[in-house]
């Protein structure tokens, strides 16, 4: 059995899907992107800001099912520079603790600052 878990805290999906779907014990989280839940606008100006954004927006989706980022098991992350990775990577380390931090795969997607807008 499945169960749905949603929060006004993070954004509205932007396709027919949810936030998230808790089955099995495991939470599996749609993709997120860099948008403020309190104005629906797309967070943009330097990466830093945008890599909060994405990371706060899916601790409140872990939150609202009782889960920290210390239960998280695998991120995949979708950059359109990997030129980016070492300013990303360092936001990453301030939401992930190192003794608990999940393997990442990083895919470049040159597309993806046009795919949402």
């Amino acid at each position: 059995m499945k169960k749905i878990i949603n929060t006004s805290e993070a954004p509205n999906p932007v396709g027919p899907y949810n936030q998230s779907v808790l089955a099995a014990g495991l939470l599996f989280i749609s993709g997120q992107i860099a948008i403020d839940p309190a104005t629906g606008e797309l967070v943009t100006g330097d990466i830093e800001s945008e890599t909060h954004r994405v990371l706060k927006n899916i601790g409140a989706i872990l939150r609202e099912a009782g889960m920290g980022y210390e239960d998280v098991v695998k991120c995949s992350v979708f950059v359109s520079d990997m030129e980016n990775y070492g300013r990303i990577d360092a936001i990453y380390a301030q939401y992930f603790a190192e003794d608990t931090a999940p393997p990442a795969n990083w895919w470049r997607c040159p597309t993806c600052p046009n795919m949402f807008t």
